[in-house]
């Protein structure tokens, strides 16, 4: 299988749609699998959207590439290092905490070694099959169910 980022034209489509619809802000976010298993965080007290579960994920910073930055917040969020981008599962837009329309793009990767994992952002982790996801967001729901 080949990685979207293979396609030279691929991240510049991405950002061209976005630029098109009015996104303000990309979020990476990546489904981690460990057999039938996926990797779920918890956002924790105080923060924007508190107690929701996700996945691992994050901003691109202003001059960061899309891969750069997924390859980045996986390492950052879980100390897990991602051997290969697989699939492109596609994208949902919110409205981020600050107001920005924000587009989250996420990808199916597989990492070295699933564990152990390191938190640092948020306040803990559970690998869930398909049919014991935690209560994530509909948009993300959606996407890993697919």
């Amino acid at each position: 299988m080949n990685s979207p980022f293979d396609d030279p034209t691929f991240e510049d489509t991405i950002r061209a749609a976005a630029e098109t619809d009015g996104v303000e802000r990309f979020v990476v976010a990546a489904v981690i699998a460990d057999g039938d298993r996926m990797l779920f965080l918890r956002r924790p007290a105080g923060e924007f959207m508190a107690g929701l579960w996700e996945l691992p994920s994050g901003k691109v910073e202003k001059g960061e590439g899309i891969e750069q930055a997924l390859l980045r917040e996986v390492d950052e969020e879980t100390g897990l290092r991602i051997d290969a981008v697989e699939k492109y599962l596609g994208h949902f837009d919110y409205t981020s905490g600050s107001g920005a329309l924000t587009r989250q793009l996420t990808f199916e990767v597989t990492v070295t070694r699933p564990g152990p994992v390191t938190l640092t952002e948020h306040d803990a982790h559970e690998w869930a099959g398909p049919d014991e996801i935690p209560a994530v967001s509909d948009a993300v729901r959606e996407l890993v169910t697919r």
